[in-house]
């Protein structure tokens, strides 16, 4: 069977739009090499292959009468195990859901099965999706494509590990304060963080609903405006004579760039020369609400987090891991009147931040500030575990926080991720900056 695995979505797209690639073959080639992968269990919770077929089937059948519904009709793309199929159980890598089956698809599922996208199968994840690290000693850690003693990134770690590893041409990840662009950087993919609510999360299992967010992990920004689309319902940004002639970029000082590893700073400061090469004009400068921000994390998340998930933590603490159970429960030494004055705060800070970057298309800053830290390590050492993980998250968060879409994009160093946070509901205005920067980048 022919090797279909190195072409983005939207490559497929077109070669089954002209005739030459039938959708049925090309889904049953993914599961076939799904199945063959000696990692398949830690990456794949469950495939859908009877679905898969069958949209696939249908497919096969749109094209060949040319009435095809979209430019990723018959497309396969994978599932993070977070988002509810009708009758395939979703358990959001945690042992506290085992056994769960939702009776109906979550929102943006119905909307990509319309627009012909093929469901290949549902995804490992970090526990409840509460980690940027992609560990998960309850149901599995998939491995990173660039060493296999490290973490792939979280929490949409097997999101990332089926594009990386070819088993599926794109995949579906979810993002409360990095969990597309943290895995999506440290395989070397595209990762789009869409803006809170521009996406639907009915259906999708929840964290923290305020930060909750829905995204693609992709080979290309093509790929990813694709996705967007079709998750949505809607026109696909026109990518089309994008540059950076004239844009304006500013890098995010602060913490930002506080306490970076020796690859991600090398990525990155190779990736700014390379764009100002382009034609970007940049600036650097602080943004003290981006900062401030951060500060207020803890009080943000971690009590509705707990909120959400108390009753059925309490009722069984020892199903999870350990560090984990413990981010949650850190939630319920917050106070009511501390909340409600941290969000209050946020929202000023909100308002500070688009003052302040007003004058930019986009602010740009390492996706990671550290490099994937080793499995073993993590397991050995919990102190070790929360140092590295909020670390991880610290300069995606600032995405989440500042309510803005943000997108990571591959520096050409491993696990080096350049990220671009912009304006609020303006997503296809970031992926032609995204498409432009990506061509500046190769």
């Amino acid at each position: 069977m022919q090797d279909w695995s190195g072409m983005s979505a939207a490559e497929l797209g077109r070669a089954i739009g002209a005739g030459e690639i039938d959708p049925v073959e090309l889904a049953a080639a993914f599961l076939d090499r799904a199945r063959a992968h000696p990692e398949m269990n830690r990456i794949y919770a469950r495939l859908t292959a009877e679905r898969a077929l069958a949209e696939a089937e249908a497919a096969r059948i749109r094209a060949k009468a040319g009435h095809r519904r979209g430019p990723l009709d018959g497309v396969p793309v994978s599932w993070k195990d977070n988002y509810d199929t009708a009758g395939v159980a979703t358990e959001a890598g945690s042992a506290l859901l085992k056994g769960r089956v939702p009776e109906r698809d979550a929102d943006v599922l119905v909307n990509a099965t319309q627009a012909g996208l093929v469901c290949l199968g549902k995804t490992h994840l970090s526990e409840l999706a509460f980690s940027g690290l992609g560990l998960n000693p309850v149901t599995a850690t998939p491995p990173n494509v660039n060493d296999p003693k490290v973490v792939p990134g979280g929490s949409s770690s097997g999101a990332a590990a089926t594009v990386a590893m070819g088993l599926a041409p794109a995949a579906i990840g979810s993002d409360t304060g990095g969990s597309v662009r943290i895995p999506a950087a440290w395989q070397d993919l595209v990762g789009l963080k869409t803006t809170l609510r521009r996406l639907s999360c009915r259906g999708v299992v929840p964290l923290v609903e305020s930060f909750d967010t829905v995204g693609p992990l992709t080979k290309t920004v093509e790929d990813a405006a694709l996705l967007l689309a079709a998750l949505e319902g809607c026109r696909p940004a026109d990518l089309s004579g994008a540059t950076l002639e004239g844009v304006r970029l500013l890098v995010l000082e602060g913490k930002a760039l506080e306490d970076l590893d020796e690859v991600p700073r090398a990525g990155f400061e190779s990736a700014v020369s390379r764009l100002e090469a382009a034609g970007a004009r940049i600036d650097d400068a602080k943004v003290a609400a981006a900062d401030d921000a951060l500060g207020l994390s803890a009080i943000l998340y971690t009590p509705e987090a707990y909120g959400i998930w108390r009753t059925a933590i309490e009722a069984s603490p020892e199903k999870m891991f350990p560090p984990i159970l413990e981010r949650f429960r850190s939630g319920a030494g917050v106070t009511a009147a501390d909340f409600v004055t941290a969000w209050r705060r946020l929202r000023e800070l909100r308002a500070d931040w688009a003052k302040a970057v007003a004058p930019y298309d986009a602010v740009i800053l390492p996706t990671a500030p550290i490099a994937p830290p080793e499995t073993e390590r993590l397991l050995a050492d919990s102190d070790f575990y929360v140092r590295a993980n909020l670390l991880t998250l610290r300069n995606t968060r600032v995405g989440n926080l500042m309510e803005v879409p943000a997108l990571t994009l591959p520096t050409g160093l491993p696990s080096a991720g350049i990220m671009f946070l912009g304006r609020p509901m303006q997503e296809e205005r970031l992926l032609r900056l995204g498409a432009a920067a990506e061509a500046a980048l190769a």
